[in-house]
């Protein structure tokens, strides 16, 4: 397969219509993403019940803490192979890409390690009510049996994505996410297996995604063909992934062990809480369908313009996406907050739970646009090739700030609504902080290409 019928010319191109053509597939993506998703919330709901709708829920927070910094690698893979394509180092390309399906498994392993060693701890930790906990670390040791076919996935389809194919990796997840849904009726309403069942039909249509985006890319003709027997980690490729990848990774991290805390608040006032508060965050992932897209773009489109120089495209580019994820972000979350009874109905029959999760979405959903406005300009950061700063303030701004309040000022009021104010409250200060340092690394950016072309 010749790869140049999915490609979009980033540097040259018309920006807004290009921006539109790659983001709209991840827009799909993560649109389907989110409704097999809620199918599978849905299904549990519906068919196995409040504790086992609980049970799974309560796991989301912390299955991402010790998820977050592998899959953050994926973006290094991303950013490092744009560059290179910005740059014409095509030769370069092919190390990259089998130096990313060696640390997509070496990552996948780890994970698989940690998530069976550190699942029960972590559980106990946030105080997981005693009546799901066992549900929640069943679901929790399978998903993970599935880690490296996760990895290999996203690492996989960041190499697609840095050439501006997302169609694909589009289709992958939509044929992966109608099995899930498949399996999940399967397991739940004929098998009566509940929790597990969807664990197992998660592991499985993960494996589906993996199997096609390996074999999308070993079909390849061009730069970015994998041949198995040649998978093998570079380690200057390596290293320059990583040191893109890293600082994304742990910025997720952190950023989880501060929903970790808050997910340890929810806990406190009872499962019928965490599974009001475990549907409304369903319904808040919406939100992130055209945000995420958006911002993806953005780093994508900044490294390949990075790698070619292209000051002035860079500066469009970030206050483009800006307004792009503004506007789709307050208009979906509208949507998510003025409707959101009904939603809730569609995850359960209780009106305590339906009450539970209006509560939350109530307070959140319509501020929800300021976590992809800070994001834009992060992702501008990172294809830039400044991982490391974007990272530091958000770990000052969303996580520092949140655990300083989750620590001092809730624990003197323990309400729902004193804990679900940290989240716009971080989201403001973050997005202020992000939006001062984009200013500051853009003109060191600018100072540095400057010294290049008079050295050259």
């Amino acid at each position: 397969m010749n790869n140049k019928s999915q490609t979009l010319d980033m540097i040259n191109g018309p920006l807004i219509k290009n921006m539109f053509i790659f983001a709209i597939p991840l827009m799909l993506s993560s649109l389907m993403q989110m409704l097999f998703n809620s199918a599978d919330t849905i299904i549990v709901g519906k068919f196995a019940g409040q504790e086992a709708l609980a049970a799974v829920g309560a796991t989301g927070s912390i299955i991402f803490f010790l998820t977050a910094t592998f899959m953050g690698m994926s973006m290094g893979a991303n950013v490092v192979i744009a560059r290179m394509i910005g740059r014409g180092e095509m030769d370069k390309i092919r190390s990259a890409v089998h130096t990313s399906y060696a640390l997509a498994i070496a990552g996948g392993t780890i994970m698989i390690i940690m998530g069976l060693l550190f699942s029960p701890f972590m559980l106990r930790l946030v105080e997981t009510p005693a009546n799901i906990i066992d549900r929640s670390l069943l679901y929790m040791r399978i998903f993970f049996s599935g880690s490296i076919f996760n990895m290999i996935y996203n690492f996989g389809s960041a190499v697609l994505r840095s050439q501006g194919d997302t169609k694909r990796p589009t289709m992958f997840l939509a044929l992966s996410g109608v099995i899930n849904v498949l399996l999940n009726l399967f397991f739940v309403v004929v098998l009566k297996i509940s929790v597990a069942g969807v664990a197992i039909a998660t592991v499985i249509s993960q494996f589906v995604a993996c199997a096609l985006v390996t074999k999308s890319l070993m079909l390849e003709t061009g730069p970015t063909h994998l041949d198995l027997k040649d998978i093998r980690m570079d380690p200057q490729m390596a290293k320059d992934i990583i040191s893109i990848g890293l600082p994304a990774g742990l910025q997720g991290m952190m950023f989880s062990l501060s929903n970790v805390v808050i997910q340890s608040g929810v806990n406190s006032f009872g499962s019928t809480v965490v599974a009001g508060n475990s549907a409304a965050a369903n319904i808040e992932n919406y939100v992130y369908i055209g945000t995420g897209a958006f911002t993806s773009a953005c780093m994508t489109f900044t490294g390949q313009n990075a790698g070619a120089g292209r000051l002035d495209n860079i500066r469009r580019i970030m206050f483009t996406t800006l307004w792009l994820t503004v506007l789709s972000g307050m208009a979906i979350g509208f949507i998510g907050w003025y409707k959101g009874e009904f939603f809730l109905s569609l995850f359960t029959n209780s009106h305590e739970v339906i009450e539970a999760g209006m509560y939350r979405l109530q307070l959140v959903c319509l501020f929800l646009f300021l976590n992809g406005l800070l994001d834009v300009f992060v992702a501008s950061m990172r294809g830039m090739g400044y991982s490391s700063f974007p990272t530091v303030m958000t770990l000052a701004g969303i996580c520092g700030l949140r655990l300083i309040y989750l620590w001092t000022y809730f624990p003197a009021h323990k309400t729902l609504s004193a804990l679900y104010f940290c989240f716009p409250l971080s989201w403001t200060v973050t997005s202020i902080l992000q939006a001062g340092l984009w200013i500051i690394l853009f003109r060191k950016y600018q100072k540095s290409l400057d010294k290049e072309i008079q050295a050259g």
